[in-house]
């Protein structure tokens, strides 16, 4: 089942999407799936001239492949320009998933502060991309493709501090502008940059990420390639936290991302 097709449910019957076991993440379902899902619900709910500001998004407990998923939302205000939306994935009667959201229209001002370009990666066709294999990776990994230029795969013993390369979807996909749905899967799909620091498979997931967008959003096609860069910040106590940027192609800001994630081992 496509991502397009999975998005297509949620606008079209909200109380009740079910995400195949073919975008699993372990015993659950893939948290950036499911926060794009949550995200298209709260969307609907919105003025359309108010884009998606920032997204704050706790991961309650694990969504349930295969089980129907109730996308519900809360608008707690509508101001003059911007409007604070709270949306909850409930699944056998328990919250899964909670996104508090803020959207909000353009607004005059003179100040204007142009954002870092992203780092020199190497060309995607010269990075080596982590494959799928059925039992061996995540089963979303065969929507995904990730090349790595910088820092280590998960599990080899890097004690990089920095974890990136290159980003889109894979397989059958349809061509269709970028959006923040998409963003939210391409942006959650890399590991928590501490796993190459590891040296043995251990659970790792994510507790709580907050996402910042910038708008307006270029127009990119799902099919292009994008580019990702995460900075480990602390970890200690079997927690980690993680800063992330993600950017076009040529280098141009789109998102970025901070991510508190547990890490066994």
């Amino acid at each position: 089942m496509r991502f397009s097709d999975l998005i297509d449910a949620v606008r079209n019957q909200p109380d009740a999407v079910v995400i195949p076991p073919e975008w699993g993440q372990g015993r659950a379902s893939f948290g950036g799936l499911v926060a794009a899902l949550q995200y298209e619900a709260m969307r609907a709910c919105v003025p359309a001239d108010r884009p998606v500001r920032s997204l704050a998004i706790t991961f309650v407990g694990p969504v349930e492949p295969d089980v129907p998923v109730s996308f519900q939302v809360d608008v707690l205000r509508e101001g003059k320009a911007v409007s604070q939306v709270l949306g909850r994935a409930v699944q056998n009667g328990q919250v899964v998933t909670v996104v508090q959201g803020s959207f909000g229209a353009s607004r005059s001002s003179v100040v204007a502060v142009q954002a870092d370009s992203a780092p020199e990666f190497k060309d995607v066709e010269q990075c080596q991309e982590l494959p799928y294999i059925k039992g061996g990776t995540p089963e979303f990994m065969r929507h995904l493709a990730m090349r790595w230029s910088v820092g280590g795969l998960p599990f080899t013993g890097n004690k990089s501090r920095s974890m990136g390369g290159w980003v889109r979807l894979r397989g059958d996909v349809k061509e269709e502008p970028l959006d923040e749905g998409h963003i939210l899967a391409l942006v959650d799909a890399w590991p928590p940059a501490l796993l190459p620091h590891l040296t043995q498979m251990a659970p790792g997931s994510t507790l709580t990420w907050t996402i910042e967008f910038v708008q307006p959003l270029l127009e990119l096609s799902t099919l292009d390639w994008c580019q990702y860069l995460a900075e480990i910040e602390h970890a200690q106590d079997g927690y980690g936290h993680v800063a992330a940027k993600f950017w076009s192609a040529d280098g141009r800001l789109i998102a970025m991302s901070r991510q508190t994630v547990t890490i066994f081992g």
